[in-house]
């Protein structure tokens, strides 16, 4: 009885929302039906309800079923939430549809004033564990961004997001674990969660793990499940992931 009368009635908290980005190229329906089950083969669940955001950049002018377009995605496991790029006179249209307009900034971010905080999330609780900054100040010339250091195991359900630097975790990330960074993630151990790198847009980011099991990779966006397997690669060496073009890219890294 205490418990219930000491406790708010709501709380909020800062967590970390992880959306796959759905670029469209095309405005026709059934070219998109199309595309969506070449890449599913057909399997509802093949997204797992992921959230969604739709950019909408490229056809930024052209009229979209939203309500289709939604149930489309829905069809193939897919929860849009937000539209990205879209105009402003669509932006009523979207949002009577239960879309939110994501508005994203074309500015260069500017490198964090105060030192990154680590978040991990269990459940409805975040600890925070604050990381000391460079304490000298780097020259004008170079653009430095502190890593952020987790010396402990990322246990299933916990979430960690290193916001505006690389993540460097020096034991496991296991199986139903997600580490986010918005520069490049370094595992020194093995890796069977999920890793996203370059979280904000970062194509350069990449993913280092002394032992590759992970259950999904990303680096801007662009993603890879292993539900089939892991790439062939040598035994007993680190592995490095980065973006080829579109496409992600295991590889071994060998010692000179």
């Amino acid at each position: 009885m205490q418990n219930s009368l000491t406790r708010k009635p709501i709380e909020i908290k800062i967590s970390t929302v992880v959306a796959v980005s759905v670029i469209l190229n095309e405005a026709a329906l059934p070219t998109l039906e199309v595309a969506l089950r070449e890449m599913t083969g057909g399997t509802p669940d093949f997204f797992d309800d992921e959230f969604a955001i739709i950019d909408v950049e490229n056809i930024a002018h052209e009229t979209l079923d939203w309500a289709s377009l939604i149930a489309l995605f829905k069809s193939c496991g897919l929860h849009a939430v937000a539209v990205r790029n879209a105009a402003e006179d669509q932006h009523a249209a979207i949002r009577a549809h239960d879309l939110s307009i994501d508005v994203v900034s074309k500015a260069k971010p500017e490198l964090p004033k105060e030192a990154p905080v680590a978040t991990i999330e269990m459940a409805s609780e975040i600890v925070a564990a604050p990381v000391e900054a460079t304490p000298a100040p780097m020259p004008a010339a170079i653009e430095h961004i502190p890593a952020m250091v987790i010396d402990t195991p990322i246990r299933a359900g916990q979430r960690v997001y290193a916001r505006g630097c690389d993540l460097i975790i020096t034991a496991s990330v296991n199986n139903g674990a997600e580490v986010i960074a918005d520069g490049s993630i370094h595992i020194y151990a093995p890796l069977r969660g999920r890793a996203l790198a370059g979280a904000r847009g970062n194509t350069n980011a990449r993913i280092f793990t002394t032992a590759m099991e992970a259950e999904l990779v990303s680096i801007a966006g662009i993603y890879q499940t292993f539900d089939t397997g892991f790439p062939k690669l040598a035994a007993n060496q680190a592995v490095q992931i980065k973006l080829v073009g579109d496409s992600i890219e295991v590889s071994s890294i060998k010692s000179a």
